[in-house]
């Protein structure tokens, strides 16, 4: 299994083709309790970049980005019920959505733990 990052704050966690797609520790931190949260449906198709999530805070609202090209395979229904799942646990039981990988070679473009905990030291 490995965990990539991006430089807008979501981490992807890639076994075999299946990508998890969540926000870091650092992004929950900065947008504070988290108070809805919209994931994408089963079968959407995302290209790298495309927003894909809404998170809401009692502080803002922010848009969650497909990491990399993939096709939905399921959304976290269990942040309809209780968004606070990505302040409690954002990088396991908060994640947003999984995809099946459209083009793996992708991932060589996102960072890897070390060069993110550099990222945001530099923040």
């Amino acid at each position: 299994m490995s965990r990539y990052y991006t430089q807008e704050h979501e981490w992807i966690e890639v076994e075999n083709q299946v990508a998890t797609v969540g926000i870091t520790d650092y992004a929950q931190h900065q947008l504070g309790d988290i108070v809805f949260v919209e994931v994408p449906d089963a079968g959407r198709e995302f290209a790298k970049g495309d927003e894909a999530a809404v998170v809401e805070s009692v502080k803002a609202a922010s848009d969650v980005y497909s990491p990399v090209s993939g096709t939905v395979t399921e959304g976290n229904a269990a942040l309809a019920d209780d968004p606070s799942l990505v302040n409690s646990d954002p990088e396991g039981a908060g994640w947003f959505f999984k995809l099946n990988l459209m083009h793996p070679s992708q991932l060589s473009e996102l960072m890897d733990e070390a060069a993110y905990k550099e990222f945001v030291a530099g923040l």
